[in-house]
């Protein structure tokens, strides 16, 4: 799956093996890290959601159009399908098998 940033700050703290440990320790960190390979691995949201320990489900509220994945509770990777259409399904809900790109928008608490 191709994989974008919120931001140029986010995207270097992402990318660096380093900067991740540093951030969030070593536990998160190497959690973080393996949840940028699956995402980087699966060819679309469908394929990602199957994936042991993941838990990929939409959000609610004022994060409606989001989605979280597991990383250690309380943290969550916040993303958002990044195609300049959605693939929706006939009856208008996301399709998932059809999300290719997302764009990671945080690491965070959603409780």
């Amino acid at each position: 799956m191709d994989i974008t940033f919120k931001n140029k700050k986010l995207e270097k703290l992402l990318s660096r093996e380093k900067e991740i440990l540093k951030k969030y320790g070593s536990d998160n960190g190497r959690r973080i890290q393996k949840k940028m390979t699956q995402l980087a691995a699966a060819s679309n949201l469908a394929e990602l959601s199957k994936l042991p320990a993941t838990r990929l489900h939409p959000l609610l509220g004022d994060k409606k159009g989001k989605l979280s994945l597991d990383v250690k509770h309380p943290d969550r990777m916040l993303i958002e399908p990044d195609h300049p259409q959605l693939p929706l399904k006939e009856d208008g809900g996301l399709d998932w098998a059809k999300v290719t790109k997302v764009k990671i928008l945080e690491i965070t608490d959603t409780h």
